[in-house]
């Protein structure tokens, strides 16, 4: 009985995809405890975000010249922490799906190498065999002139 190999790619990619948000959750929760992840990483994409997004809120309320105020510290670095939470967990399931999608390659490029030794072993034989035909109908066509030259048994 020939049973399918287990799929411990796949196994480990869900793996690590279940494992990415507690890990994006530790990231976060240092980020917030951090003056350096705060400052430098979490709070200026904060800003950005807000302000991309009440931008564009304001532009599809009709408000056009509007002044947008910054969010404050703590709002930010909570907004940061989760875009960074949201980044991680994006990039952690876009590298699964990368090696997902290059593994499959592999084995469609193994796939097609084997359907291809397989079509040049097949061409070989057909050419030995051709060959071998060829050869036995001239040793046929030899054989037939052969007996062919003998003469006619003449009858009394």
């Amino acid at each position: 009985m020939v049973v399918g190999a287990f799929p411990i790619a796949k196994l480990l990619y869900l793996g690590v995809r279940q494992l990415s948000k507690p890990v994006a959750n530790r990231i976060k929760a240092g980020a917030r405890r951090s003056e350096f992840f705060k400052n430098y990483i979490c709070l200026p994409p904060a800003q950005i975000y807000h302000w991309i997004e009440m931008r564009t809120k304001m532009r599809i309320m009709g408000f056009r010249g509007s002044t947008i105020k910054p969010l404050n510290e703590e709002a930010a670095a909570e907004l940061g922490a989760e875009l960074l939470g949201e980044a991680i967990i994006f990039l952690i399931g876009g590298g699964c799906m990368v090696l997902e999608y290059t593994r499959q390659a592999a084995n469609s490029r193994r796939k097609e190498e084997e359907l291809n030794e397989t079509i040049t072993n097949l061409q070989t034989q057909l050419g030995e065999l051709s060959l071998a035909t060829e050869t036995l109908d001239a040793q046929l066509r030899e054989i037939n002139r052969l007996l062919l030259s003998f003469p006619a048994p003449t009858q009394k």
